[in-house]
């Protein structure tokens, strides 16, 4: 007894200077945290925007960079580097902004909205330089609104035009005695080809030729205008494979000149007045946010809601657009008396169908108690992106945003061949009644299920329809001819009447705030940052896991676990996604 007294004793000490120990560190933190000194700009400042972050919808916790003090840690969000940029414009400690040109991370439409900010910018009379040692065709749609734009003489400039591969799986799942059972509405929905097909369909390559086309006519329309170069010489240059290297891209005049990274230091600490002795101001956006204050403060407010990742029944992901958090978000809005707008910005793939129908549900009940509902669209808002932005009072997308996409599939593997032929295991049941067990991947479905099963889709199909039709206020036939499951862009969708004007979320909100005849407002953003306590619990394990995958298997094998673990994750429910991920090289 005096022994187990002994031990239990012991341990009770060691717990409790273990807890004291982990109350000190959380004091420490916390005071790090409220005691972190702010940000201050010193004068002949030059902002760095780096195109190899990406710039998320989202905001995110930012607790472990500002404990580590360094900034660059720091996810900025997109909407806060528009903003910031265009603050950036009338602060006289800015005098020019530095654009890192070698990857760019965002998509698209993104890009659209960065170049548009660096542009305005240029108004002001100041200065933009762009730099890279590899200069990809998506970072230099960027860089290329610079004043100069300069890249490393012995690096890499790409100039080749677009591409866009699909993989399929059709002869894999033959050689593993896997049938994929498959439904759908729409002739370019083609979610499924890789299940089905060796090669694209005919209608889906000609839907994939004309978005492709828009993004690469997009690209030479911008260069044109910013460089001074025919768009029919440009497209010359990357049909002729003429600019392979940066002497090359300097020849043809798409950039200003090849130097080293002194060399354009040095140009920049001439133009921003820096003594040779002094370091230049370099300030990362991440820095400046944290010492430039966005937020307006009125009793009048409009939500801005992130619809970002895969539309999901359930709670979801940080990751994922969750059906329960975002009716929640969108009822606390629409009860919310001091919110008079809601803005919806939607970047996703969709998803299933039946929670993009719950999240469509609530931005209705806003509408009919008198509130505005207009929807951004970012990179991406096709299939279920699109159903649940159909209703809005208005639409806004970007040039080059995919949308559009307006069908359904299902998908049930049989999975018995496989099983008994590969893995030896076979399968035995007990029902009730004649479709007990439909939907199971044990045995092939019945002519009869397959019947049952397609009229679901078609049903769904047919409600993704009506919804668009009532809420564009077009006729169904129309909606059903440029329906079929067809992706577009957001010029085309424009033209198509699936979108009302092209902006970004700054346009959005400004249009939001004339519907509800607000002069003043502020603006409450949706979701909310989880904190970093939570985020350590619930996402530590996930992201070691999907981090060990990822440098197990390579970037590219990665992509393809991702397609088929998707796969698995949308068996056995009606989609309403993107027939594939964009891709484009």
């Amino acid at each position: 007894m005096r022994s187990f007294l002994k031990f239990f004793l012991a341990a009770l000490v060691a717990l409790i200077v273990f807890t004291g120990i982990c109350f000190v560190i959380l004091m420490i933190f916390a005071s790090a945290l409220s005691s972190s000194d702010k940000v201050t700009i010193d004068p002949k400042s030059v902002l760095v925007l780096d195109l190899s972050q990406s710039f998320n919808d989202r905001r995110q916790d930012n607790t472990i960079s500002r404990l580590s003090g360094d900034l660059s840690l720091e996810t900025v969000p997109l909407y806060d580097v528009i903003r910031l940029i265009h603050h950036a414009k009338t602060d006289s400690s800015i005098r020019a902004i530095y654009i890192k040109c070698n990857e760019n991370a965002n998509g698209f439409a993104a890009s659209e909205e960065l170049r548009n900010a660096l542009l305005d910018f240029r108004q002001s009379k100041k200065f933009v330089v762009a730099y890279g040692e590899t200069i990809t065709q998506k970072a230099y749609y960027v860089g290329n609104t610079a004043d100069k734009i300069y890249c490393n003489p012995q690096g890499d400039f790409e100039w080749k035009g677009f591409a866009s591969q699909m993989f399929f799986i059709k002869n894999a799942l033959q050689k593993l005695e896997i049938e994929p059972q498959i439904f759908y509405d729409g002739k370019f929905k083609s979610a499924t080809e890789p299940l089905r097909e060796e090669k694209m369909t005919e209608a889906n390559r000609l839907q994939t030729q004309v978005w492709l086309g828009d993004l690469y006519g997009d690209l030479l329309r911008s260069t044109s205008e910013v460089r001074g170069i025919d768009t029919a010489l440009l497209h010359q240059y990357a049909n002729d494979y003429a600019i392979r290297r940066p002497a090359d891209a300097e020849k043809y005049k798409l950039i200003d000149g090849v130097k080293y990274d002194d060399e354009v230091k040095e140009e920049l600490r001439q133009k921003t007045g820096t003594p040779k002795d002094e370091n230049i101001s370099f300030v990362p956006v991440s820095a400046y946010a944290e010492a430039v204050n966005l937020k307006k403060y009125s009793s009048d407010r409009i939500a801005v809601i992130y619809a970002e990742g895969d539309i999901v029944s359930g709670k979801g992901s940080d990751k994922q657009v969750g059906a329960d958090e975002f009716r929640n978000l969108l009822a606390k809005a629409r009860k919310d008396k001091n919110i008079k707008a809601i803005v919806l910005r939607v970047n996703s793939p969709g998803g299933s169908a039946l929670a993009s129908d719950v999240i469509w549900r609530e931005t209705q009940l806003a509408r009919s108690e008198g509130k505005p509902v207009i929807v951004s669209m970012g990179d991406l808002a096709a299939s279920g992106g699109y159903y649940i932005s159909s209703g809005a009072d208005s639409i806004f997308a970007q040039p080059n945003t995919i949308t559009g996409s307006i069908g359904v599939f299902g998908i049930i593997p049989n999975f018995s061949a496989f099983f008994k032929n590969k893995l030896g295991i076979t399968f035995d049941a007990v029902k009730t009644a004649t479709n007990a067990d439909i939907g199971t991947v044990s045995r092939p479905l019945t002519p009869a299920e397959k019947q049952i099963i397609q009229s679901e889709v078609d049903t769904v199909y047919h409600t993704f329809k009506s919804r668009v039709s009532e809420g564009r206020k077009k006729d169904p036939a129309f909606i059903d001819s440029i329906a079929q499951g067809r992706v577009w862009t957001g010029a085309r969708a424009l033209q198509l009447g699936l979108v009302d004007k092209l902006g970004g979320l700054e346009d959005a909100i400004a249009c939001a705030a004339r519907m509800a005849k607000l002069k003043d407002y502020s603006i409450r953003e949706y979701p909310e940052p989880r904190s970093f306590w939570d985020m350590l619990k619930s996402g530590y394990s996930k992201t070691v896991k999907s981090q060990s995958i990822k440098e197990e298997l390579g970037e590219q094998e990665y992509q393809l676990y991702m397609q088929l673990k998707r796969i698995k994750e949308i068996t056995g429910t009606v989609q309403a996604r993107l027939p594939y991920d964009i891709s484009v090289n």
